[in-house]
């Protein structure tokens, strides 16, 4: 049984690990920016309400 890793083993995880880190960090802005926008138009729709009375 051989257990020795090669460095192309070890380059093949690190960039399986930095392709989930960034696909993470590309979803988070994505869903972040989703709910600052959502926020901003409620509060566009509070503030024209508030002109109308």
């Amino acid at each position: 049984m051989d257990l020795s890793v090669s460095l192309a083993d070890v380059f093949v995880l690190i960039a399986l690990l930095l392709l989930i880190v960034v696909s993470g960090g590309i979803g988070y802005l994505t869903y972040a920016e989703w709910r600052d926008r959502r926020r901003y138009r409620a509060e566009q729709q509070e503030q024209r309400r508030g002109r109308k009375r």
